[in-house]
């Protein structure tokens, strides 16, 4: 796409050269608007709009990475999540609207408290800090608490707390031994953990995001066996524990949660009908 940033060029000759390289057309102008301060509706209604050198330049530069695969929101620099606007670095996972499903259980979990009551949320593993921020945001009374092993990772999540004025604590550490001691237990632990087995295939095309967010390796339920059999210790009695998992590992991690001594272990399915978090809770007695 060198040609394009050669001269001035309209809004429509831009994506035609885009999309003549391979290029999504969503992808097209998103990226297109990032590089002139448009939105997409602003484009298609001024398809004949210059283009200038430098902005065909910057848009072109963009092209080239997303055609190697580089995620639109590393471009951006943001992602939309449960109606919230995300900053996202390389340094954590792309949020994916699949996760809503997490968040959605969780609200719904949350709706019955009692009014004068704080819910004690916790949310391991919080990378961009979406599922913590967006219950925070649709549960305003709820205590949150959101932890993660990155220190550059919990960075973004408190970048994206203050823009969004939104109140959580943060701890840095491996899932539970990022809580300092004596924390009390929390009414409603939430986690999207690393759960790509190794050697999935699904790894060569996300290959620009971090590793460790990705994956622990071998069968990809490590996170879970490090994360359920302490849940027990953290949770109140009747509080609940929600998993993200990937689509083929639900039985597995409901079996973790049985073991661990939890109850009422059942399944959430996402957008493609896959059920993509299973939950369980902790005896009321």
């Amino acid at each position: 796409m060198s040609a394009m940033a050669a001269a001035p060029t309209s809004v429509a000759q831009a994506l035609h050269a885009a999309r003549a390289q391979g290029l999504d057309r969503v992808d097209a102008h998103l990226l297109l608007g990032h590089a002139l301060g448009r939105s997409r509706s602003w484009l298609i209604a001024h398809d004949d709009a210059l283009v200038d050198a430098a902005q065909a330049t910057a848009f072109a530069q963009a092209c080239g990475q997303r055609l190697t695969g580089v995620p639109v929101a590393y471009l951006l620099g943001e992602r939309e999540f449960h109606g919230l606007r995300l900053r996202v670095t390389t340094d954590v996972l792309v949020p994916r609207p699949d996760t809503e499903t997490l968040v959605d259980w969780a609200l719904a979990l949350l709706a019955p408290t009692a009014v004068g009551l704080a819910p004690r949320v916790l949310d391991l593993g919080t990378g961009s800090g979406a599922i913590a921020l967006a219950v925070a945001h649709r549960c305003p009374a709820a205590q949150v608490v959101a932890t993660d092993l990155s220190a550059a990772a919990l960075a973004v999540a408190q970048a994206n707390a203050g823009r969004l004025g939104l109140a959580l604590r943060f701890c840095q550490g491996s899932w539970w031994r990022a809580l300092p001691e004596g924390e009390p237990a929390f009414d409603l632990v939430l986690s999207n953990p690393p759960y790509i087995a190794e050697g999935d295939p699904h790894l060569v095309n996300l290959q620009h995001e971090p590793r460790l967010a990705l994956t622990p390796g071998g069968d990809g339920l490590d996170a879970y066996r490090q994360i359920v059999p302490e849940a027990m210790h953290h949770l109140r009695p009747g509080g609940w524990l929600l998993l993200e998992h990937g689509h083929d590992q639900s039985q597995a991690v409901a079996a973790l949660l049985h073991a661990a001594g939890l109850r009422a272990v059942q399944s959430r399915a996402d957008l493609a009908g896959w059920a993509r978090c299973t939950g369980a809770q902790r005896p009321a007695a």
